[in-house]
């Protein structure tokens, strides 16, 4: 089996995975949906991931064995620490500064 095979072989057994984990979703009540929102934000940005790129061979044969390769990498993401955060902390600064800088002009230009 070629790499891309292996690795659209993958990706169509996390998209099958992410189907169902939607399908009990939306079967839940709205609060329970809520709960789960970023997961499954997540997953479908894993999902992607693997739209764009490919793994080498045996790391993509040692994922199709796992029984549920998205929710493991999910869960390992869950448990890592990232700059998310500090990246939405940044974005709402940049937009404050914009919003005074705007706010600003606009003032100037009444007086």
């Amino acid at each position: 089996m070629t790499n891309e095979e292996l690795n659209t072989r993958l990706y169509e057994k996390m998209f099958a995975e992410q189907e169902q984990f939607r399908d009990w979703l939306l079967s839940q009540p709205p609060a329970e949906i809520l709960n789960h929102a970023y997961e499954y934000t997540v997953r479908e940005d894993i999902l992607m991931t693997l739209e764009t790129r490919d793994l080498e061979d045996g790391q993509a044969r040692a994922l199709l064995k796992s029984g549920k390769p998205l929710k493991q990498i999910f869960e390992r993401w869950e448990n890592q620490e990232t700059s998310y955060m500090d990246t939405v902390w940044d974005t709402v600064q940049e937009q404050a500064r914009a919003a005074e800088a705007k706010q600003k002009a606009k003032a100037q230009k009444e007086r």
